[in-house]
Protein backbone atom coordinates (compact mmCIF):
# COMPACT_ATOMS: atom_id res chain seq x y z
CA UNK A 1 0.00 0.00 0.00
CA UNK A 2 1.47 3.41 -1.14
CA UNK A 3 1.67 6.25 1.65
CA UNK A 4 -0.02 8.92 2.01
CA UNK A 5 3.22 11.53 0.72
CA UNK A 6 3.22 8.54 -2.54
CA UNK A 7 -0.08 8.83 -3.22
CA UNK A 8 -1.11 12.76 -2.87
CA UNK A 9 2.19 13.99 -4.43
CA UNK A 10 1.56 14.00 -8.10
CA UNK A 11 3.90 16.52 -8.56
CA UNK A 12 6.91 17.45 -6.06
CA UNK A 13 8.45 21.48 -5.89
CA UNK A 14 10.95 23.38 -4.13
CA UNK A 15 7.88 25.80 -2.07
CA UNK A 16 9.00 29.12 0.40
CA UNK A 17 6.41 29.87 3.23
CA UNK A 18 6.08 33.24 3.98
CA UNK A 19 5.03 33.25 7.41
CA UNK A 20 5.82 34.72 10.74
CA UNK A 21 3.96 32.92 13.32
CA UNK A 22 6.83 30.33 14.45
CA UNK A 23 3.93 28.45 15.13
CA UNK A 24 1.91 28.19 12.06
CA UNK A 25 5.58 28.60 9.97
CA UNK A 26 6.60 24.99 11.73
CA UNK A 27 3.19 22.97 10.93
CA UNK A 28 3.64 24.12 7.40
CA UNK A 29 7.19 23.06 7.01
CA UNK A 30 6.29 19.52 8.42
CA UNK A 31 3.14 18.99 6.77
CA UNK A 32 4.39 19.90 2.93
CA UNK A 33 7.86 18.41 4.15
CA UNK A 34 5.59 14.83 4.85
CA UNK A 35 4.61 15.33 1.48
CA UNK A 36 7.66 15.34 -0.21
CA UNK A 37 8.05 18.93 -1.11
CA UNK A 38 11.62 20.81 -0.56
CA UNK A 39 10.55 23.65 2.01
CA UNK A 40 11.51 26.29 2.83
CA UNK A 41 11.25 29.32 5.57
CA UNK A 42 10.79 32.91 5.34
CA UNK A 43 9.44 35.41 8.04
CA UNK A 44 8.85 38.31 6.14
CA UNK A 45 8.48 39.74 2.94
CA UNK A 46 11.71 41.46 2.07
CA UNK A 47 13.45 38.08 3.32
CA UNK A 48 10.70 36.01 1.10
CA UNK A 49 12.03 38.36 -2.11
CA UNK A 50 15.78 37.70 -1.21
CA UNK A 51 15.09 33.74 -1.10
CA UNK A 52 13.74 33.86 -4.43
CA UNK A 53 15.46 36.18 -5.85
CA UNK A 54 18.87 33.83 -4.81
CA UNK A 55 17.23 30.67 -5.53
CA UNK A 56 14.03 28.35 -7.53
CA UNK A 57 10.87 28.14 -6.17
CA UNK A 58 8.10 26.30 -7.82
CA UNK A 59 5.48 27.71 -5.20
CA UNK A 60 5.66 30.61 -2.20
CA UNK A 61 2.47 30.37 0.05
CA UNK A 62 2.18 33.21 1.85
CA UNK A 63 0.27 34.50 5.12
CA UNK A 64 -1.82 37.95 4.16
CA UNK A 65 -0.21 39.93 6.85
CA UNK A 66 3.28 39.70 7.56
CA UNK A 67 5.96 42.38 8.87
CA UNK A 68 7.93 44.91 6.90
CA UNK A 69 5.21 44.47 4.00
CA UNK A 70 2.06 43.54 3.19
CA UNK A 71 0.95 39.77 1.73
CA UNK A 72 -0.23 42.10 -1.19
CA UNK A 73 2.73 44.16 -1.55
CA UNK A 74 4.88 40.94 -1.89
CA UNK A 75 2.79 39.09 -4.07
CA UNK A 76 2.55 42.60 -6.81
CA UNK A 77 6.26 42.38 -6.49
CA UNK A 78 6.58 38.71 -7.44
CA UNK A 79 4.20 39.33 -10.03
CA UNK A 80 6.53 41.79 -11.36
CA UNK A 81 10.11 40.00 -10.89
CA UNK A 82 9.19 36.56 -10.69
CA UNK A 83 5.93 36.71 -12.55
CA UNK A 84 6.56 32.54 -13.45
CA UNK A 85 5.90 31.91 -9.54
CA UNK A 86 2.21 31.10 -8.34
CA UNK A 87 1.28 32.26 -5.07
CA UNK A 88 -1.19 31.29 -2.81
CA UNK A 89 -2.17 33.41 0.60
CA UNK A 90 -3.22 31.96 3.58
CA UNK A 91 -4.87 34.54 6.27
CA UNK A 92 -6.60 34.63 9.49
CA UNK A 93 -8.48 37.24 8.30
CA UNK A 94 -10.99 36.62 5.88
CA UNK A 95 -12.86 38.87 4.37
CA UNK A 96 -14.38 39.36 0.37
CA UNK A 97 -12.42 42.89 0.26
CA UNK A 98 -8.95 40.71 1.29
CA UNK A 99 -9.79 37.98 -1.06
CA UNK A 100 -10.51 40.33 -4.15
CA UNK A 101 -7.15 42.36 -3.43
CA UNK A 102 -4.77 39.46 -3.06
CA UNK A 103 -6.51 38.05 -6.29
CA UNK A 104 -5.87 41.19 -8.22
CA UNK A 105 -2.86 41.83 -6.98
CA UNK A 106 -1.89 37.97 -8.60
CA UNK A 107 -2.61 35.30 -6.03
CA UNK A 108 -3.94 32.27 -7.48
CA UNK A 109 -5.61 30.35 -4.26
CA UNK A 110 -7.02 32.25 -1.58
CA UNK A 111 -7.29 30.03 2.01
CA UNK A 112 -9.00 31.15 5.06
CA UNK A 113 -7.39 29.76 8.56
CA UNK A 114 -8.46 27.78 9.80
CA UNK A 115 -8.61 24.86 7.13
CA UNK A 116 -8.24 21.34 7.15
CA UNK A 117 -4.74 20.17 5.69
CA UNK A 118 -6.44 17.94 3.12
CA UNK A 119 -8.01 20.78 1.53
CA UNK A 120 -4.73 22.86 2.15
CA UNK A 121 -2.60 19.89 0.15
CA UNK A 122 -5.22 20.13 -2.60
CA UNK A 123 -4.76 23.90 -3.32
CA UNK A 124 -1.07 23.20 -3.25
CA UNK A 125 -0.89 20.34 -5.29
CA UNK A 126 -3.08 22.41 -8.36
CA UNK A 127 -1.09 25.15 -7.95
CA UNK A 128 1.76 23.12 -8.58
CA UNK A 129 0.10 21.20 -11.66
CA UNK A 130 -0.53 24.89 -12.93
CA UNK A 131 2.87 25.93 -12.68
CA UNK A 132 3.94 22.42 -14.36
CA UNK A 133 1.46 22.88 -17.54
CA UNK A 134 2.89 26.75 -17.36
CA UNK A 135 6.02 25.58 -17.94
CA UNK A 136 5.32 22.86 -20.56
CA UNK A 137 3.27 24.96 -22.90
CA UNK A 138 6.18 28.27 -22.61
CA UNK A 139 8.71 24.83 -23.43
CA UNK A 140 6.89 23.90 -26.18
CA UNK A 141 5.92 27.16 -27.62
CA UNK A 142 9.64 27.89 -27.57
CA UNK A 143 10.68 24.73 -29.06
CA UNK A 144 8.25 25.30 -31.68
CA UNK A 145 9.01 28.87 -32.92
CA UNK A 146 12.90 28.56 -32.79
CA UNK A 147 12.60 25.25 -34.96
CA UNK A 148 9.57 26.44 -37.30
CA UNK A 149 10.15 30.11 -36.54
CA UNK A 150 9.76 32.00 -40.73
CA UNK A 151 13.53 33.25 -39.93
CA UNK A 152 14.73 29.64 -39.84
CA UNK A 153 13.73 29.15 -43.10
CA UNK A 154 16.97 29.94 -44.70
CA UNK A 155 17.28 30.72 -48.11
CA UNK A 156 19.17 34.31 -49.90
CA UNK A 157 17.80 33.17 -53.38
CA UNK A 158 15.56 35.26 -54.98
CA UNK A 159 13.29 31.92 -55.45
CA UNK A 160 13.34 31.52 -51.96
CA UNK A 161 12.53 35.03 -51.15
CA UNK A 162 10.04 34.85 -53.38
CA UNK A 163 8.40 31.40 -51.62
CA UNK A 164 9.03 33.30 -48.26
CA UNK A 165 6.59 36.22 -49.61
CA UNK A 166 4.22 33.50 -50.28
CA UNK A 167 4.33 32.06 -46.79
CA UNK A 168 3.69 35.32 -45.27
CA UNK A 169 0.64 36.28 -47.26
CA UNK A 170 -1.08 33.10 -47.20
CA UNK A 171 -0.18 32.68 -43.86
CA UNK A 172 -3.50 34.45 -42.69
CA UNK A 173 -5.83 33.30 -45.29
CA UNK A 174 -7.90 30.18 -44.42
CA UNK A 175 -7.30 28.81 -47.79
CA UNK A 176 -6.00 25.26 -48.59
CA UNK A 177 -2.52 25.24 -50.27
CA UNK A 178 -0.66 22.80 -52.20
CA UNK A 179 3.05 22.67 -51.84
CA UNK A 180 5.21 20.94 -54.26
CA UNK A 181 9.07 20.13 -54.23
CA UNK A 182 11.13 17.40 -54.85
CA UNK A 183 11.74 15.19 -51.41
CA UNK A 184 13.85 16.78 -49.13
CA UNK A 185 13.02 20.25 -50.19
CA UNK A 186 11.09 20.79 -47.73
CA UNK A 187 7.82 20.65 -47.64
CA UNK A 188 6.91 19.75 -44.63
CA UNK A 189 8.81 23.02 -42.83
CA UNK A 190 7.42 25.61 -45.18
CA UNK A 191 3.72 23.70 -43.78
CA UNK A 192 4.98 24.65 -40.01
CA UNK A 193 5.59 27.92 -40.70
CA UNK A 194 2.43 28.63 -42.49
CA UNK A 195 0.87 27.08 -39.06
CA UNK A 196 2.71 28.93 -36.76
CA UNK A 197 2.85 32.72 -38.19
CA UNK A 198 -1.09 31.66 -39.01
CA UNK A 199 -4.60 32.65 -37.05
CA UNK A 200 -4.32 28.63 -36.07
CA UNK A 201 -0.86 28.73 -34.60
CA UNK A 202 -2.57 27.66 -31.06
CA UNK A 203 -4.37 24.69 -32.23
CA UNK A 204 -3.10 20.98 -33.50
CA UNK A 205 -0.90 20.83 -36.50
CA UNK A 206 -1.15 17.37 -37.15
CA UNK A 207 1.23 15.90 -40.25
CA UNK A 208 0.91 12.27 -42.24
CA UNK A 209 2.90 10.84 -44.95
CA UNK A 210 0.45 9.05 -47.13
CA UNK A 211 3.05 7.26 -48.64
CA UNK A 212 3.95 5.66 -45.07
CA UNK A 213 0.93 4.33 -44.39
CA UNK A 214 -0.69 1.32 -46.13
CA UNK A 215 -4.03 2.07 -47.83
CA UNK A 216 -5.78 -0.37 -46.10
CA UNK A 217 -4.77 1.62 -42.79
CA UNK A 218 -4.84 5.44 -44.38
CA UNK A 219 -8.55 5.57 -44.73
CA UNK A 220 -9.11 4.69 -40.89
CA UNK A 221 -6.12 6.77 -39.64
CA UNK A 222 -7.96 9.84 -41.60
CA UNK A 223 -11.43 9.64 -40.88
CA UNK A 224 -11.05 7.17 -37.37
CA UNK A 225 -13.49 4.38 -36.53
CA UNK A 226 -16.02 3.07 -34.23
CA UNK A 227 -16.17 0.01 -32.02
CA UNK A 228 -16.68 -3.12 -33.87
CA UNK A 229 -15.79 -1.62 -37.39
CA UNK A 230 -13.59 -4.66 -38.40
CA UNK A 231 -12.01 -6.90 -36.30
CA UNK A 232 -9.34 -5.43 -34.10
CA UNK A 233 -11.65 -2.36 -33.27
CA UNK A 234 -12.24 -2.76 -29.60
CA UNK A 235 -12.70 0.60 -29.18
CA UNK A 236 -13.72 3.99 -30.53
CA UNK A 237 -10.85 6.10 -32.17
CA UNK A 238 -10.81 9.27 -33.56
CA UNK A 239 -8.86 10.03 -36.87
CA UNK A 240 -6.70 12.26 -37.91
CA UNK A 241 -9.20 15.01 -38.94
CA UNK A 242 -11.09 14.94 -36.15
CA UNK A 243 -7.55 15.09 -33.86
CA UNK A 244 -6.86 18.55 -36.36
CA UNK A 245 -10.58 19.90 -35.93
CA UNK A 246 -9.60 23.91 -35.33
CA UNK A 247 -6.07 23.67 -36.47
CA UNK A 248 -4.18 22.26 -39.36
CA UNK A 249 -3.80 18.69 -41.45
CA UNK A 250 -0.66 18.26 -43.25
CA UNK A 251 -1.29 15.48 -46.10
CA UNK A 252 2.36 14.88 -47.42
CA UNK A 253 2.48 13.12 -50.62
CA UNK A 254 -1.21 13.60 -51.39
CA UNK A 255 -0.44 12.06 -54.67
CA UNK A 256 -0.17 8.55 -53.54
CA UNK A 257 -3.76 8.47 -52.45
CA UNK A 258 -6.03 5.82 -54.09
CA UNK A 259 -8.95 7.04 -56.25
CA UNK A 260 -11.20 5.74 -53.63
CA UNK A 261 -9.62 7.54 -50.58
CA UNK A 262 -9.36 10.80 -53.17
CA UNK A 263 -13.21 11.05 -53.42
CA UNK A 264 -13.63 10.25 -49.69
CA UNK A 265 -11.44 13.24 -48.94
CA UNK A 266 -12.98 15.58 -51.80
CA UNK A 267 -16.27 14.77 -49.58
CA UNK A 268 -14.79 15.79 -46.11
CA UNK A 269 -13.58 19.19 -48.06
CA UNK A 270 -16.85 19.83 -49.56
CA UNK A 271 -19.14 18.91 -46.41
CA UNK A 272 -16.78 19.74 -43.75
CA UNK A 273 -17.37 16.27 -42.02
CA UNK A 274 -16.18 13.13 -41.58
CA UNK A 275 -17.99 9.87 -41.02
CA UNK A 276 -15.98 7.03 -38.87
CA UNK A 277 -15.73 3.66 -40.24
CA UNK A 278 -18.33 1.57 -38.90
CA UNK A 279 -20.38 4.70 -38.08
CA UNK A 280 -23.90 6.13 -39.64
CA UNK A 281 -23.46 9.37 -37.63
CA UNK A 282 -20.73 12.12 -39.49
CA UNK A 283 -19.23 14.71 -37.23
CA UNK A 284 -18.53 18.56 -38.52
CA UNK A 285 -14.49 19.12 -38.06
CA UNK A 286 -12.59 22.32 -38.97
CA UNK A 287 -9.62 21.75 -40.45
CA UNK A 288 -7.34 24.13 -42.81
CA UNK A 289 -5.47 21.38 -45.26
CA UNK A 290 -2.15 21.66 -46.08
CA UNK A 291 -1.27 19.16 -48.83
CA UNK A 292 2.18 18.64 -50.41
CA UNK A 293 4.09 16.37 -53.07
CA UNK A 294 6.77 15.67 -55.03
CA UNK A 295 4.83 14.31 -58.23
CA UNK A 296 2.83 17.21 -61.04
CA UNK A 297 -0.99 16.64 -59.64
CA UNK A 298 -1.31 18.03 -62.73
CA UNK A 299 -0.03 15.79 -65.08
CA UNK A 300 -1.41 12.69 -63.31
CA UNK A 301 -4.90 14.16 -63.49
CA UNK A 302 -4.15 14.36 -67.29
CA UNK A 303 -3.18 10.60 -67.09
CA UNK A 304 -6.10 10.05 -64.99
CA UNK A 305 -4.27 8.91 -61.67
CA UNK A 306 -5.62 11.69 -59.84
CA UNK A 307 -9.21 13.48 -59.06
CA UNK A 308 -9.41 16.96 -61.28
CA UNK A 309 -12.13 17.98 -58.65
CA UNK A 310 -10.15 17.28 -55.71
CA UNK A 311 -6.93 18.78 -57.78
CA UNK A 312 -8.89 21.93 -58.02
CA UNK A 313 -9.92 21.89 -54.07
CA UNK A 314 -6.39 21.61 -53.29
CA UNK A 315 -5.13 24.05 -55.49
CA UNK A 316 -6.63 26.63 -53.93
CA UNK A 317 -3.35 28.29 -53.08
CA UNK A 318 -0.25 26.71 -55.14
CA UNK A 319 3.32 27.18 -53.58
CA UNK A 320 6.37 25.93 -55.51
CA UNK A 321 9.76 24.42 -53.58
CA UNK A 322 12.84 25.35 -55.85
CA UNK A 323 15.18 22.14 -55.81
CA UNK A 324 18.50 23.29 -53.62
CA UNK A 325 20.77 22.53 -57.16
CA UNK A 326 18.60 25.54 -59.19
CA UNK A 327 19.75 27.82 -55.88
CA UNK A 328 23.60 27.30 -54.80
CA UNK A 329 24.04 30.67 -53.31
CA UNK A 330 21.69 29.25 -50.53
CA UNK A 331 24.22 26.16 -50.02
CA UNK A 332 27.00 28.28 -47.86
CA UNK A 333 24.15 29.34 -45.89
CA UNK A 334 22.15 26.20 -45.01
CA UNK A 335 25.97 24.33 -44.82
CA UNK A 336 26.80 26.87 -42.11
CA UNK A 337 23.62 26.12 -40.21
CA UNK A 338 23.63 22.56 -40.09
CA UNK A 339 27.55 22.96 -38.98
CA UNK A 340 26.00 25.13 -35.90
CA UNK A 341 23.67 22.66 -35.21
CA UNK A 342 25.03 19.69 -35.17
CA UNK A 343 28.51 20.98 -33.66
CA UNK A 344 26.30 22.21 -30.56
CA UNK A 345 24.98 18.33 -30.43
CA UNK A 346 27.96 16.72 -30.69
CA UNK A 347 29.89 19.09 -28.63
CA UNK A 348 32.41 18.86 -31.25
CA UNK A 349 34.63 21.97 -31.39
CA UNK A 350 34.11 22.17 -35.53
CA UNK A 351 33.66 26.49 -36.19
CA UNK A 352 34.00 26.50 -39.96
CA UNK A 353 34.07 25.15 -43.50
CA UNK A 354 37.00 25.18 -45.59
CA UNK A 355 36.27 27.10 -48.90
CA UNK A 356 37.11 24.33 -51.46
CA UNK A 357 34.70 22.41 -49.58
CA UNK A 358 32.03 25.17 -50.22
CA UNK A 359 32.84 25.03 -53.62
CA UNK A 360 32.42 21.31 -54.09
CA UNK A 361 28.82 21.38 -52.30
CA UNK A 362 27.90 24.39 -54.69
CA UNK A 363 28.88 22.24 -57.67
CA UNK A 364 27.25 19.15 -56.61
CA UNK A 365 23.74 18.60 -57.57
CA UNK A 366 21.72 17.60 -54.28
CA UNK A 367 19.61 14.94 -55.79
CA UNK A 368 18.04 14.94 -51.99
CA UNK A 369 18.30 18.25 -51.61
CA UNK A 370 18.34 20.16 -48.16
CA UNK A 371 17.47 17.23 -46.74
CA UNK A 372 21.08 15.37 -48.26
CA UNK A 373 23.05 18.18 -47.66
CA UNK A 374 22.02 17.93 -43.74
CA UNK A 375 23.19 14.72 -43.83
CA UNK A 376 26.46 15.43 -45.28
CA UNK A 377 27.43 17.91 -43.04
CA UNK A 378 26.32 16.28 -39.79
CA UNK A 379 28.46 13.08 -41.62
CA UNK A 380 31.64 15.63 -41.97
CA UNK A 381 31.14 16.76 -38.46
CA UNK A 382 30.58 13.76 -36.63
CA UNK A 383 34.01 12.42 -38.48
CA UNK A 384 36.24 15.35 -38.69
CA UNK A 385 38.99 15.62 -37.11
CA UNK A 386 40.19 19.28 -37.68
CA UNK A 387 38.94 22.75 -36.46
CA UNK A 388 37.28 22.89 -39.45
CA UNK A 389 34.86 21.21 -42.11
CA UNK A 390 37.47 19.45 -45.01
CA UNK A 391 36.70 17.95 -48.30
CA UNK A 392 38.24 14.65 -46.65
CA UNK A 393 35.31 14.54 -44.34
CA UNK A 394 33.06 14.50 -46.84
CA UNK A 395 31.31 11.55 -48.08
CA UNK A 396 33.13 10.51 -51.69
CA UNK A 397 29.63 10.39 -53.54
CA UNK A 398 29.07 14.83 -53.34
CA UNK A 399 32.54 15.65 -54.00
CA UNK A 400 33.67 15.99 -57.78
CA UNK A 401 36.48 14.32 -59.40
CA UNK A 402 39.47 16.15 -59.81
CA UNK A 403 38.79 17.61 -56.17
CA UNK A 404 38.72 14.79 -53.93
CA UNK A 405 41.91 15.05 -51.64
CA UNK A 406 44.37 12.17 -52.51
CA UNK A 407 44.29 9.01 -50.10
CA UNK A 408 47.92 9.49 -49.05
CA UNK A 409 48.02 13.32 -48.66
CA UNK A 410 44.48 13.12 -46.41
CA UNK A 411 46.49 10.52 -44.57
CA UNK A 412 49.07 12.47 -43.93
CA UNK A 413 47.25 15.64 -43.26
CA UNK A 414 45.95 14.00 -40.54
CA UNK A 415 49.27 12.44 -39.41
CA UNK A 416 48.00 8.76 -39.41
CA UNK A 417 50.50 5.96 -38.22
CA UNK A 418 50.64 2.84 -40.53
CA UNK A 419 48.70 0.96 -37.69
CA UNK A 420 45.86 3.60 -37.94
CA UNK A 421 46.13 3.70 -42.23
CA UNK A 422 45.50 0.09 -42.07
CA UNK A 423 42.56 0.23 -39.59
CA UNK A 424 40.87 3.13 -41.61
CA UNK A 425 41.54 1.48 -45.10
CA UNK A 426 40.24 -2.21 -43.45
CA UNK A 427 37.20 -0.48 -42.54
CA UNK A 428 36.03 1.43 -45.35
CA UNK A 429 37.09 -1.63 -47.60
CA UNK A 430 34.29 -3.77 -45.66
CA UNK A 431 31.94 -0.80 -46.15
CA UNK A 432 32.19 -0.42 -49.67
CA UNK A 433 32.00 -4.32 -49.99
CA UNK A 434 28.59 -3.97 -48.01
CA UNK A 435 29.55 -6.17 -44.98
CA UNK A 436 30.94 -9.02 -47.58
CA UNK A 437 33.87 -10.09 -45.96
CA UNK A 438 35.44 -12.62 -48.54
CA UNK A 439 34.79 -9.77 -51.15
CA UNK A 440 36.65 -7.12 -49.25
CA UNK A 441 39.26 -10.06 -48.24
CA UNK A 442 39.40 -9.66 -52.39
CA UNK A 443 39.69 -6.41 -52.20
CA UNK A 444 42.39 -6.42 -49.70
CA UNK A 445 44.68 -8.97 -51.68
CA UNK A 446 44.51 -11.57 -48.07
CA UNK A 447 42.80 -14.68 -47.37
CA UNK A 448 39.76 -14.86 -45.11
CA UNK A 449 41.81 -15.86 -41.79
CA UNK A 450 43.76 -12.89 -42.26
CA UNK A 451 40.77 -10.53 -42.11
CA UNK A 452 39.54 -12.09 -39.55
CA UNK A 453 42.78 -11.65 -37.75
CA UNK A 454 42.80 -7.94 -38.62
CA UNK A 455 39.43 -7.34 -37.06
CA UNK A 456 39.99 -8.47 -34.12
CA UNK A 457 43.29 -6.43 -33.78
CA UNK A 458 41.59 -3.70 -34.64
CA UNK A 459 38.13 -4.16 -32.88
CA UNK A 460 36.27 -3.66 -36.61
CA UNK A 461 32.75 -4.73 -35.83
CA UNK A 462 31.67 -5.74 -39.62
Amino acid sequence: MKSTAESRNFTAGRILVVEDDREMARFLDQVLSEEGYAVEVAQDGPAALERVGQSHFDLVISDLMTPRMKGTELIARLKENHSEVPVVVITAFGTIESAVEAMKAGALHYITKPFRTDDFLIHVQRALENHRLHNELDRLRTEVNGRYRFENLIGQSEAMQKVFDVVVRVSDLPANVLILGESGSGKEMIARAIHVHGPRAQAPFVAVNCAAIPETLLESELFGYVRGAFTDARRDRPGLFQEASGGVLFLDEISELSLALQAKLLRVLEDKEVRPLGSNKSIKVDVQLLSASNRDLAQLVQGGAFRQDLYYRLNVIRLELPPLRDRPEDIPLLANYFLEKFAKNSKRSISGIDKDVLAALMRYQWPGNVRELEHVIEHAVLLGNHSSIRVEDLPASCVPVGVQTAPLSAAAAKAYTLRELEREYIQRVLEDAKGNKTEAARILGVDRTTLYRKLEDYKIKG
